[in-house]
């Protein structure tokens, strides 16, 4: 709760040591949960950028961005959390004087940030957010820069979801799909990347064997995408074998294996999948719709 005695001073002060309390009970709840990767965690701007593949930038002027979409820092990440409340005391009097300021009326200058899909990440101006969140605000001005990346920031919550995003952007590597069949393609296990990645060489060895002419990444992508991946997951579908917490791309993957173990062939049909099929639902363990391998 924000304070308000009429002393820009004191309240500095009483806002200081509020979010430092706040800051160091969060820090001893992760610890007692044996969270390293707590979601309080500032993410750092190099970090995700790698995992996100970095394509371009442009400008997008001073706007008014939400403070709670703010969650890391180009080079402070150690010096505050993911709430922006200061890690440690060592810049109490700078924190103090912005604080004051803010309570008495004064205008601060807009931040910078850098903006990476819904998500900003401070350049300059860290105090500032910092104050501002601990006073209450809820939107703060800023130079905004925005970052164009290979892949999206959904479902980054912290640090340990970066490595997802890394696999997933070494597979686009090894398999160059582009816009919906690249948004397409996600596995809940970042290692499946790997895995799937060989599959899919795998299988164009075999078309250009086949085929007896040479074809590049991109279409190498683009067919598997269209004459096997789309047509299979049609199949798993209609043959009611992808379980309910799988994606599309974990039910091929599993599926697939599947098929090798049961008849050490490659070709699809629907007999094919009836006998994976009948295999699945002999080895689920229940009838919770979940299928495991």
């Amino acid at each position: 709760m924000v304070r308000d005695t009429g002393s820009p001073r004191v309240d500095a002060e009483y806002d200081f040591l509020r979010v430092r309390r706040h800051q160091t009970l969060s820090k001893l709840a992760s610890w007692m949960r044996s969270d390293a990767d707590a979601i309080t965690e500032t993410l750092s701007f190099g970090d995700v950028v790698d995992a996100l593949g970095r394509r371009g930038e442009h400008s997008l002027g001073v706007q008014v961005i939400p403070l709670d979409q703010i969650v890391g820092s180009v080079d402070k990440v150690k010096d505050f959390d993911r709430r922006f409340r200061p890690t440690s005391d060592r810049s109490r009097q700078r924190w103090q004087r912005l604080a004051e300021k803010t309570r008495m009326g004064e205008y601060l200058p807009p931040i910078d940030v850098y903006k990476l899909g819904n998500l900003y990440f401070v350049i300059d101006g860290h105090h500032r957010v910092s104050v501002a969140r601990a006073q209450g605000a809820r939107e703060i001005e800023a130079h905004v820069t925005e970052i164009e990346t290979v892949l999206d920031t959904e479902g980054i919550g912290g640090r340990r979801d970066l490595e997802g995003k890394n696999w997933g952007l070494r597979f686009l590597t090894r398999v160059p799909l582009t816009d919906g069949r690249r948004a397409a393609i996600n596995c809940t296990d970042p290692h499946d990347y790997h895995r799937l990645a060989e599959m899919i060489e795998a299988w164009a060895c075999r078309l250009m064997h086949q085929e007896g002419a040479y074809f590049d990444k991109q279409a190498m992508a683009r067919r598997w995408f269209d004459e096997e991946y789309t047509p299979v997951l049609e199949m798993i579908e209609e043959a009611g074998v992808r379980g309910r917490d799988e994606t599309g791309a974990d039910a091929y993957i599993r599926v697939a294996a599947e098929r090798y173990r049961l008849i050490r062939e490659h070709d699809w049909n629907r007999d094919v999948m009836q006998l994976v099929a009948s295999s699945s639902r002999r080895r689920r363990p229940s009838a919770g719709g979940s299928v495991t391998a």
